[in-house]
C-alpha cells in the first residue's frame, strides 16, 4: 500500500474515533508509519488529506463501474445488484461519512462530495431513460424515479448509520428485495408481468 492510501485510512480511522478536531497530522503520520513531512509532502494539510480521502472512497467511481460492466437490461435483477452495491460501499465507508457529518467546519468538504450521488442520479437517470426506450419500463419522468429510488436508499443507510435498529429488526437484505419490488411493480409494463 503507498504512503497515500496509509495516510487516508490512519485518517479515517483516528478521526472516526477521536473527531476530525481531536486528531493531529503528526498522529495520523505516526499511525500509518511516515513522517509528518511526508503527509505534508502529499496532501498540504489534514483538511485537504480528508477531502482526497472524501474523494477516493466515496461511490462513484465504483457505481460508474457497475453501470458500465454489469447491468443486464432487468430492471429486478439491476436494481437489486445496484441496491446491494451502493449498500456495500456505503457500509465500508461508514467512518467518512461520520467524519464529515459531524464536524461543521467540514461543510466545504460536504458541500464537494455532492458531486459523488450527482454522477449516481446521471447513471440511474440515463438507465431509466433507456430502459424505457427498450419499452422494459412505463413511461415516466426517469429523472424523478432515479432521485426517488437514491433517497430512498440513502434515508435507510442513514437510519442504519444512526441506529435503526432501535426502531425496526428488519434486516437490510430484506429491506432491499422489498424496496426494488415495489419499483419493479411499479415500473414495470403490464405486458411484461
Amino acid at each position: 500500500m503507498d504512503n497515500k492510501n496509509k495516510l487516508m485510512l490512519a485518517a479515517i480511522d483516528l478521526m472516526a474515533e477521536k473527531g476530525y478536531k481531536g486528531v493531529s497530522t503528526k498522529e495520523i503520520a505516526a499511525a500509518a508509519g511516515v513522517s509528518e513531512m511526508t503527509l505534508f509532502r502529499n496532501f498540504g494539510s489534514k483538511q485537504n488529506l480528508l477531502e482526497k480521502a472524501v474523494d477516493h472512497y466515496h461511490y462513484s467511481i465504483e457505481m460508474t463501474n457497475v453501470f458500465q460492466e454489469k447491468i443486464i437490461w432487468d430492471l429486478r435483477t439491476d436494481l437489486l445488484m445496484i441496491s446491494h452495491m451502493y449498500f456495500e460501499i456505503m457500509e465500508r465507508n461508514r467512518k467518512l461519512f461520520l467524519i464529515v457529518l459531524k464536524d461543521d467546519e467540514l461543510f466545504e468538504i460536504r458541500e464537494k462530495a455532492q458531486k459523488h450521488p450527482r454522477i449516481l442520479l446521471d447513471l440511474l437517470t440515463n438507465y431509466f431513460t433507456e430502459m424505457q426506450k427498450k419499452k422494459k419500463m412505463v413511461a415516466t419522468a426517469a429523472e424523478t424515479q432515479a432521485i426517488t429510488f437514491m433517497w430512498m436508499n440513502y434515508g435507510a443507510f442513514m437510519s442504519q448509520l444512526f441506529g435503526a435498529s432501535t426502531i425496526t429488526k428488519i434486516p437490510m437484505h430484506d429491506f432491499i428485495k422489498s424496496s426494488v419490488e415495489l419499483f419493479v411493480r411499479a415500473l414495470t409494463p403490464a405486458f411484461l408481468e
